[in-house]
């Protein structure tokens, strides 16, 4: 069986955000056994799995992702949208739109210390919309 629907994310900054807890909130009844597949409808967001206790991980790989791919390059000609829109273009292609994640006892079965991002790589991105698909 396969279930899907879309969320709407409320807009966030910049940066790297856990949204787990908006993704659970639409998930009322997990299969026992299962998959679940998250995919972002937009190009200048990820969507990653990673540290969800400690913030200074959020902060550093912003710093990091800055670093690799910086804004107001002499060499980008995509600049239209603004100095923080190409380099989010690259951002998303690096790190991915979608995810898959087993479910396992009606829940998803991710590692303790891990949580689902969202990397904002926009000042203002807007809200974003998230496809969930549930296979069962």
């Amino acid at each position: 069986m396969i279930q899907q629907l879309e969320i709407t994310l409320p807009a966030f900054g910049r940066g790297y955000h856990l949204i787990d807890s908006e993704i659970a909130g639409h998930l009322s009844n997990l299969p026992k056994t299962g998959i679940l597949h998250l995919f972002l409808k937009h190009t200048s967001v990820a969507l990653s799995i990673n540290e969800n206790a400690d913030p200074s991980v959020r902060d550093d790989f912003e710093s990091i992702m800055n670093k690799i791919v910086p804004e107001n390059q002499s060499f980008y000609t995509h600049t239209l949208e603004g100095s923080d829109d190409m380099p989010a273009h690259v951002k998303t292609s690096l790190i991915g739109q979608e995810l898959t994640i087993p479910i396992t006892n009606h829940q998803l079965n991710m590692g303790t210390w891990q949580g689902i991002y969202l990397c904002e790589f926009r000042n203002r991105g807007g809200r974003r919309k998230l496809v969930v698909t549930i296979y069962s």
